[in-house]
């Protein structure tokens, strides 16, 4: 199969071949022509070339709808449920039950139910508003609306991106119960970890080509996945620690803060060059004390101190001034102007800088975004290109250059590598090992506890917002993390 945009050839002979009732993990790097393929297969875009068979039949896909009679469904990375409607309306949005021009809601709230169940949520009521639901049960709202039609094929983009352990294994157990069912399911994640716990197959593709179509999941090395994915051997993908002089002076300092109803009793210190991790499920408040600290929540208890300085409470513009920047978990929506050029991104906080005489100097905007993007190897190096068209990757570098240009001391982090694949990961975590070993103190929060482990020098173990223990990240491994994790949720 091959597809071409405006010239940019996207996919260049994609090979893929897909059984009743296996999980077939698709991996590539970010650009590598996973989405053209699946949005090509969900019938949103026709291939130019090439031919596409649906169970020993070639087929022409025109459309979404055309994808769904045949048994095809979709379930996006960016969930595509409605807020505003119930679970059972979701479900059945586009092909609504009805007879005689009236709504049939009683017999679909009967089908939701049923469907839920064979999700294993029964406990969801089919009236429920979906925006009150957690994303993880979204994600199941997706899937029943998926199983409301006759399918023979799912395809789940990232499916477990917004997850905790606990979900994942849930996702695991419905895909599980559905391949016993003969549903095959088409699954790409950038965990390879995942990849062992819930594939059969795998096929790799690489700037828009298939490297692999078809490797066993048992047979094959995650070093020749990595190989294939990148082109390259990739060792080590946690840089060296660099040594934090006894002396360093601290340059964050968290005393007590709390937050009524999420966390509280928070204290850590970060000096110049340090690493701090707080690991945790997702729920258990980090996200939310990152947040106070940058002042994007108002704390109702403790202080934070940059530099020996108190920081006023609730006040972003008192944060950033004092040299706080946030990174944030959702980088599309909350850290990004998607439209705007790559300049305007990394200049974002820096604005008065540029002004002259009440007028914008793009000039330099765009001398000094062009430095940043230089010194990061950010690609494309294009300081003009939308911010939209970058990579996962390449979008967190702009977020870490906004905050460089800005002379930021302190680099809150939440979830820097979600959505970023496995070579681009090795140059996000060499980057911000630079960024503290210059003298930058930074914090970072991962739902990946690896990653945490592997990038911090201190671990905050965190539950039910509270800090269930302090401890040298050599002094801790996963299970350790999650042992202190699960008997504190259970307490």
């Amino acid at each position: 199969m091959t597809k071409a945009f405006a010239g940019v050839q996207a996919l260049r002979g994609v090979d893929l071949e897909v059984l009743p009732g296996e999980v077939h993990c698709i991996l590539g790097q970010n650009g590598a022509g996973k989405s053209t393929l699946i949005k090509t297969l969900a019938g949103v875009h026709r291939p130019d070339e090439g031919a596409l068979l649906w169970r020993g039949e070639t087929v022409d896909i025109p459309d979404p709808q055309a994808a769904l009679e045949l048994g095809i469904a979709t379930m996006y990375q960016e969930l595509d449920v409605v807020d505003g409607l119930t679970i059972a309306e979701n479900i059945f949005l586009g092909h609504e039950l009805s007879r005689g021009g009236f709504s049939r809601r009683s017999e679909a709230a009967r089908q939701t139910r049923e469907l839920l169940r064979r999700l294993g949520h029964p406990k969801m009521s089919p009236h429920t508003e979906v925006g009150s639901l957690s994303a993880a049960n979204k994600q199941i709202v997706s899937m029943a609306r998926a199983l409301s039609h006759d399918i023979k094929l799912i395809i789940m983009d990232e499916p477990s991106a917004v997850l905790d352990a606990e979900e994942v294994k849930n996702l695991f157990a419905v895909v599980r119960e559905l391949t016993s069912e003969g549903i095959a399911v088409v699954y790409i994640t950038h965990r390879l970890e995942e990849i062992r716990q819930i594939g059969d197959r795998i096929t790799v593709l690489k700037d828009g080509r298939s490297m692999a179509s078809g490797l066993a999941v048992a047979d094959t090395p995650t070093s020749e996945l990595i190989t294939l994915m990148t082109g390259r051997t990739v060792a080590n993908v946690f840089p060296p620690a660099t040594p934090v002089p006894a002396d360093a002076p601290v340059v964050l300092d968290v005393d007590s803060l709390g937050l009524a109803g999420v966390f509280e009793d928070v204290s850590f210190t970060v000096r110049a060059g340090e690493i701090v991790g707080l690991a945790g499920l997702v729920g258990s408040g980090r996200s939310e004390i990152l947040e106070t600290v940058y002042g994007a929540r108002k704390a109702t208890a403790g202080r934070v101190s940059v530099a020996g300085k108190a920081l006023r409470r609730g006040s972003v513009v008192a944060a950033v001034d004092a040299g706080v920047g946030l990174s944030p978990e959702e980088r599309k929506s909350q850290g990004l102007v998607l439209d705007e050029p790559i300049f305007v991104n990394v200049t974002l906080s820096s604005v008065s800088r540029f002004a002259r005489a009440g007028f914008l100097d793009s000039g330099a905007e765009r001398r000094v975004a062009a430095e940043q993007i230089d010194a990061l190897e950010l690609r494309p190096n294009d300081p003009g290109r939308p911010a939209r068209t970058l990579s996962g990757g390449n979008q967190q570098k702009i977020l870490l250059a906004r905050w460089l240009v800005h002379g930021t001391r302190v680099l809150l982090l939440d979830e820097p590598t979600r959505g970023v694949d496995v070579g681009a990961r090795a140059e996000i975590y060499a980057l911000i090992r630079r960024l503290a070993a210059a003298g930058n103190a930074v914090v970072i929060v991962s739902s990946e506890i690896e990653e945490v482990l592997g990038l911090a020098d201190i671990v905050l173990v965190v539950a039910d917002g509270r800090v269930l223990q302090t401890v040298p990240a050599s002094q801790i491994d996963e299970h350790g993390v999650l042992d202190l994790v699960m008997k504190g949720t259970a307490a």
